[in-house]
């Protein structure tokens, strides 16, 4: 709990029960906007949050076993497994595959630290490739300029509502018995 002003509760300034006031841009474009998209599932969001709160189980529990399930049959898989974050489920995929000290990941010049990180604390090196202009996202045109003996997985990052161009990406796999890892 934060500080008390009077006799009501605050939480990072802002009194119990209020909405926190909007976050103000100064002259930065926002990629995302994050309360627009609240809106659209504000009930279904709100509800799940309270569901996990009353139950009480933040690790595991019901909640992200149904999660789990869910999306295994939605994306077509036998299982799928919720960790806390994306750095980690990153870490997880390049581990799977068989990433070591030395090896090499392509990934796209614009990305977050993440989906380097993963692969770093492993041991191995990042291949940056530029983006398309256009969408922002990995130039497949570039990739295999970068491919070298040690390369062995390519990991285009989908941003701004834009997905990277996973047909080419993939024949450009294939050709070259690359794993590739979506971000």
């Amino acid at each position: 709990m934060g500080a008390v002003l009077g006799n009501q509760p605050q939480m990072n300034g802002v009194a119990a029960g209020e909405p926190p006031a909007r976050c103000e841009r100064t002259g930065d474009i926002p990629l995302v906007d994050i309360q627009a998209a609240y809106k659209t599932v504000k009930p279904e969001v709100d509800q799940a949050v309270a569901e996990v709160f009353a139950q009480g189980c933040f690790i595991e529990g019901p909640k992200l076993k149904a999660f789990e399930a869910e999306f295994a049959k939605y994306i077509g898989v036998k299982h799928c497994i919720g960790v806390n974050s994306g750095t980690d489920a990153l870490y997880l995929a390049y581990r799977y595959l068989g990433l070591e000290a030395g090896d090499e990941i392509i990934t796209q010049a614009n990305t977050f630290i993440a989906t380097c990180l993963g692969a770093t604390t492993l041991g191995a090196n990042i291949k940056l490739v530029d983006v398309e202009p256009a969408t922002g996202q990995i130039d497949a045109s570039k990739i295999e300029a970068v491919i070298t003996p040690k390369t062995k997985i390519i990991v285009p990052v989908h941003l701004y509502g834009h997905a990277a161009n996973m047909e080419a990406i993939l024949a450009i796999a294939k050709k070259h018995n690359l794993k590739v890892v979506e971000d």
